[in-house]
């Protein structure tokens, strides 16, 4: 509704993990390098955790728009599944052809995909979001398919990304053998309040918004204090603002803007100003 107005090429505050509009936040930059440590030294399992909203999806996708062809890629974003259909949506997006469905032949045709790719110097990741929701089958299942290697390395790079509940599930007793096998984990902590403005902008300038338009340092503080730098609550609240901020036809996104946008979006606020 307000793209017209403030001149948007797209809304710049969605709630999508589109990869266009990755921030390069100092704890998203650490973890990148950890993820890419991972890949290309052949670690076998990394481990990423975060707080909902964090932004661990937005860096799966932008790992992916920017490894290499070299490296094959399988995301999935649901695993919610059977440990039967997790094997056949990994194989079914890194476009392996089977016949049979059996959990051997579905392990076996991942295998011989992972011989071919590892002798053309291909390097092969599968990327599982979401696996605070996996059990301690799935999280098994995921396991046996680290143990694929060489003499020399890891034929196949598993990335698992969740809540910090997965943290904790893989301090499972009963999940030590896959513990053992996580070589990096990094947990993504919220932006910083010094990184919030950048942040804002950034998605701004990505947008291609009126130079008129602004948030004042009020309206940043206000909105760390209420988001505590979790960026999908900075995006709900300043999209909100900027339909308000439509609305009254102004270009000056204020701390009044702010508050009120918290009020529509049910986020409490408690102002640390007398």
């Amino acid at each position: 509704m307000y793209n017209d107005f403030y001149k948007f090429k797209e809304y710049p505050f969605n709630t999508t993990s589109d990869p266009d509009f990755f921030f390069p936040s100092a704890h998203h930059e650490e973890a990148f390098s950890h993820l890419i440590y991972g890949i290309k030294a052949r670690r076998g399992i990394v481990v990423v955790t975060g707080e909902i909203g964090t932004g661990k999806t937005t860096l799966c996708r932008t790992l992916l728009n920017r490894l290499d062809r070299s490296v094959k890629t399988a995301l999935i974003l649901n695993p919610n599944f059977s440990d039967l259909q997790l094997l056949q949506m990994i194989i079914n997006d890194l476009g392996i052809s089977y016949v049979k469905k059996t959990k051997l032949d579905l392990i076996g045709a991942i295998t011989l995909f992972l011989i071919d790719e590892s002798a053309q110097g291909h390097n092969v990741v599968v990327i599982i979001d979401e696996c605070q929701s996996l059990n301690v089958r799935q999280l098994e299942q995921i396991r046996l398919l680290s143990n694929l290697e060489t003499e020399k390395e890891k034929l196949l790079q598993i990335i698992l990304v969740g809540q910090p509940e997965l943290g904790e599930k893989l301090r499972n007793p009963a999940l030590r053998q896959l513990t053992q096998r996580v070589s990096v984990h990094y947990h993504i902590l919220p932006l910083k309040k010094e990184e919030v403005a950048s942040y804002i902008n950034h998605r701004l300038k990505i947008a291609g918004g009126d130079s008129r338009l602004q948030f004042t340092p009020q309206a940043i503080d206000t909105i760390y204090d209420i988001s505590k730098g979790t960026p999908r609550v900075i995006n709900i609240l300043c999209d909100r603002a900027l339909l308000a901020g439509f609305a009254r036809e102004t270009f000056t996104i204020d701390h009044s803007l702010i508050q009120e946008s918290a009020k529509e979006t049910q986020y409490e606020y408690h102002s640390r100003r007398p």
